[in-house]
């Protein structure tokens, strides 16, 4: 398995611990806001980080790092992830995965086989605005409320997250999703950063103030309801 990304240290993408994290190429969806878009639009396949690479890195860091993030692009478009995810968890590496959520039987069975530890699901939009929002017509939005269903009543560790972005979410949006998770653990409100690798470029972030009402509206359904990025 390769990796077109590999940060070797991070404190923000682990909540609570001191991480690395993976990034795979390859995503299903085409939201304009996604920052990664070197990973989803136009793959540059001589920046490759091989997965013996990876795994060395991660033996001579035991001790050191606490935990492996895998995010992407969608990591559970790869096929071989499961049997990556063996090796670094028989390392004693607990592991976060950030995915879509629109593979839920791929990530049930991870987290049956005890291979992921934490759960991140991006929360893209309303269900009403979900296809323009994904850039996909005629999504099918079956595959994510299973996702969504089955992190609300299993014991994984998980968080949901929506990166707000101006003239694509209002605040009607950010109420309706918390409403749609109602007894998450908790629920995160991301501000959009141009970070220069866009999909659709002249995007822009929401006020604050803005965002702290968006906050405040949805800890009605999710108490655990907080803003990241401002």
């Amino acid at each position: 398995m390769n990796f077109s990304g590999f940060q070797k240290l991070t404190l923000l993408d682990y909540p609570g611990k001191v991480a690395c994290t993976l990034f795979t190429a390859g995503c299903n969806l085409r939201c304009p806001f996604c920052h990664n878009a070197s990973l989803v639009t136009h793959i540059d396949n001589s920046n490759i980080y091989k997965k013996e690479e990876i795994l060395s890195f991660l033996k001579k860091r035991q001790g050191i790092l606490e935990g492996v993030c895998i995010t992407g692009g969608e990591p559970l478009l790869q096929p071989e992830l499961e049997s990556f995810l063996y090796e670094v968890k028989s390392l004693g590496y607990p592991i976060k995965l950030d995915t879509n959520g629109f593979f839920p039987d791929r990530l049930i069975s991870l987290v049956e086989k005890g291979l992921v530890d934490y759960v991140a699901v991006d929360f893209k939009n309303s269900y009403e605005k979900y296809a323009m929002t994904t850039g996909i017509e005629n999504l099918d939005l079956a595959p994510f409320k299973k996702t969504v269903e089955f992190l609300l009543s299993s014991k994984v560790d998980f968080e949901f997250r929506t990166t707000v972005v101006d003239k694509i979410h209002e605040t009607q949006d950010i109420v309706e999703i918390a409403k749609t998770i109602k007894g998450a653990k908790r629920y995160f409100l991301q501000s959009f950063v141009d970070s220069g690798d866009l999909i659709t470029n002249g995007l822009c972030a929401i006020l604050p103030n803005e965002m702290k009402k968006m906050a405040f509206l949805a800890s009605e359904f999710v108490p655990n309801t907080e803003i990241r990025g401002i």
